[in-house]
């Protein structure tokens, strides 16, 4: 690519991060499939082992299928570097311990996906670490809840499973003003609808799983930030060192996924907008939760620092947990299953699957009810799946 050229979103899905031409001119990028890289001699080993060379050691470390992803979602998120991981958990949770020492604090928005919270909430103080769980959609709690141990905020927006809005150009201010850094989850909404970096984030992280994937065929986590030197303190001080390497085969297939990232995010959302509307007028439907209603609590905010609002919706069936269950398992286009992002319609319970780490008793603290719907809104005809979703409410 011609780096004097400001090129548009779709174009950098396919050619970001490119450096010359491929091997044997080749369309797509090989995959490498090596463990280990051979060296000319032992000066040359010595010159890549000290990062006087940019060649390659042993792929836990660096390959240039990796490299190719991560130079892609840098370029994607507005960064100067990514790390690869073998799952969003591994970028989540190495992340987290890469800004955090013995003593430190990190506060946590009040709703977080379920291993997320189990890591702040049971894995973090087994090891001296300690997190405060705050509702960061209101600045004057996340002020309350900042001291002198506070290093890291992390949240997700839109949050898991709720879709709260998070404002992240004020928490980040905030934040810088006492020396603390951001972590940003932006699975929900992709870098083709939001860019945290952009908006005075330190770090982003993404299950890419999930829509940078987009076929529900590879597990992939990625953290981009424009800090250079964190990046690689975070590669060869946690990802090497914990071994949470991706695979170059799962890296190749999440290259070919973001080719289409764009187009097919239109189509998740406008779908989406689709079924949230029909749910916001359904007689057995209490609430609808999906940042594009005007009516939504966070829908300014989602319209300032978004553009556009994602494709999951959460919603509340009439009749309680047995509704919903009923609901659900009256569905038969839309598959149960834990994932998001895919080209099918997935549907959920999360209190009694993805979170069901959260206290039973506590979970309306947590924005959470028991009988609460999670749909990730696929890409089929909008018309087939609110066909779908009516059958099985009137099947209740």
């Amino acid at each position: 690519m011609d780096e004097n050229i400001k090129y548009g979103f779709d174009t950098r899905t396919i050619h970001g991060g490119a450096k010359g031409k491929n091997p044997n001119n080749a369309l797509n990028p090989p995959i490498f499939q090596t463990s280990t890289f051979v060296f000319n001699d032992i000066e040359h080993a010595n010159k890549v082992m000290s990062f006087e060379s940019d060649d390659y050691v042993y792929t836990r470390g660096n390959n240039p299928t990796l490299r190719l992803f991560e130079n892609r979602m840098a370029e994607l998120e507005y960064g100067k570097g990514a790390v690869a991981f073998s799952s969003g958990m591994a970028a989540i949770s190495s992340t987290i311990l890469s800004m955090l020492k013995p003593g430190d604090t990190v506060i946590v928005h009040k709703t977080l996906y379920g291993s997320s919270y189990s890591v702040a909430t049971e894995l973090l103080p087994r090891y001296g670490m300690n997190s405060k769980v705050v509702d960061l959609t209101s600045l004057s709690e996340l002020e309350k809840a900042i001291d002198k141990s506070v290093k890291l905020i992390f949240f997700e927006t839109p949050s898991n499973p709720n879709l709260s809005i998070i404002d992240i150009e004020k928490v980040s201010s905030m934040a810088k003003a006492n020396g603390i850094k951001v972590l940003v989850d932006n699975t929900f909404a992709s870098p083709y609808f939001q860019s945290p970096l952009l908006l005075g984030a330190d770090v982003v992280v993404h299950s890419a799983t999930k829509y940078i994937g987009g076929h529900g065929d590879v597990v992939g986590g990625v953290a981009i930030s424009k800090d250079l030197d964190y990046i690689h303190y975070l590669k060869f001080g946690y990802m090497c060192e914990l071994g949470g390497v991706m695979s170059p085969f799962d890296g190749w297939l999440l290259l070919r996924g973001l080719k289409t990232l764009g187009i097919r995010m239109r189509q998740h959302e406008k779908n989406a907008m689709d079924v949230a509307k029909f749910l916001n007028g359904h007689s057995q439907i209490n609430s609808v939760y999906y940042p594009g209603l005007k009516d939504f609590k966070g829908h300014e905010i989602a319209r300032k620092q978004m553009r556009g609002f994602g494709a999951m919706i959460s919603f509340e069936v009439k009749g309680g947990l047995e509704a919903a269950i009923d609901f659900v398992e009256g569905l038969k286009l839309a598959k149960i299953a834990v994932s998001l992002g895919d080209c099918e319609t997935l549907v959920q319970l999360p209190a009694a699957i993805t979170h069901r780490g959260y206290p039973r008793e506590k979970l309306a603290e947590f924005g959470l009810t028991e009988s609460m719907v999670r749909i990730s809104v696929g890409l089929e005809d909008s018309e087939d799946i609110i066909r779908d979703i009516d059958m099985a409410l009137d099947s209740i």
